[in-house]
């Protein structure tokens, strides 16, 4: 990363569970609750689409009533796009591709119809910092609600066994520590992605609040072991109860934990 690039980082860590502040009395509202902040807005160009293999499709448009075509880059990326079920049941994060006229397009698997919440965390260069928006997809198809899964410390995906350490506490600073297995001997060889060793986004259960963390230290610093310990110093927003989801890349291949955690006051 470049020194720029830290920088908004390091603004990205300030914001991404808070939200953007103007336009807001009082305390600002948590990530990923508004379609539409500080000007920019989240314009998806088709809301209602049918369960399976589908293209989404979005732009990003700015105060001007344009579509936004510079992005201060945000690990690696000029835009993270995440679509979650709203049971939590279900979590992607991939990296759309924009077109000349400022169109992002991706194609996202989604297999189940539902109801799902479509996050974009970007950092417009003419703003000068990261906002997170949200707007909801309709997914057609045979529907059935599902539950959000008990809490566990330890979950399986793959062949890796991902298990957390630590609380989340509202509005306190807390460190969550992910200790990554595979087939019962730690992963001491994570692969850097995006820039870091594992990715965390926590979703409050009910209104979807949103929090993107990213992990202390950094591949390449000297001092960041590649594992089997990933640690994140988190906050969220208040109490509830919350999905955590984790990403991380072994044998160049990505892989997502996921785990229910409540927080207490």
């Amino acid at each position: 990363m470049t020194s720029t690039q830290h920088a908004h980082a390091d603004h990205h860590h300030h914001h991404a569970g808070h939200g953007g502040h103007e336009g807001h009395a009082g305390a600002a509202l948590p990530g990923g609750l508004l379609i539409t902040d500080a000007g920019y807005t989240l314009e998806l160009l088709e809301t209602v689409q049918q369960a399976g293999d589908i293209d989404i499709r979005f732009r990003i448009v700015g105060p001007d009533g344009r579509p936004v075509i510079e992005y201060t880059p945000i690990h690696d990326r000029d835009l993270h796009l995440i679509v979650v079920r709203r049971e939590l049941t279900l979590f992607r994060h991939v990296h759309p591709v924009r077109d000349a006229d400022g169109v992002w397009s991706v194609r996202v698997n989604l297999p189940d119809a539902g109801f799902y919440r479509v996050f974009t965390d970007i950092a417009p260069t003419a703003l000068g910092r990261t906002i997170t928006l949200g707007a909801d997809l309709a997914v057609g198809g045979d529907f059935t609600p599902e539950t959000l899964p008990a809490p566990a410390r330890t979950v399986d995906v793959d062949e890796y066994q991902v298990a957390l350490d630590g609380e989340l506490v509202a509005g306190d600073g807390r460190m969550l520590t992910l200790t990554v297995h595979k087939d019962g001997a730690p992963v001491t060889d994570l692969q850097p992605y995006l820039a870091a060793y594992g990715h965390l986004v926590v979703i409050r259960a009910g209104d979807l609040a949103y929090v993107h963390v990213h992990p202390n230290g950094e591949p390449g610093d000297g001092v960041t072991p590649a594992g089997p310990d990933v640690a994140f110093h988190t906050v969220v927003p208040g109490p509830g109860v919350y999905r955590l989801f984790l990403d991380f890349k072994h044998d160049d291949v990505v892989h997502t934990a996921a785990f229910t955690l409540t927080a207490h006051h």
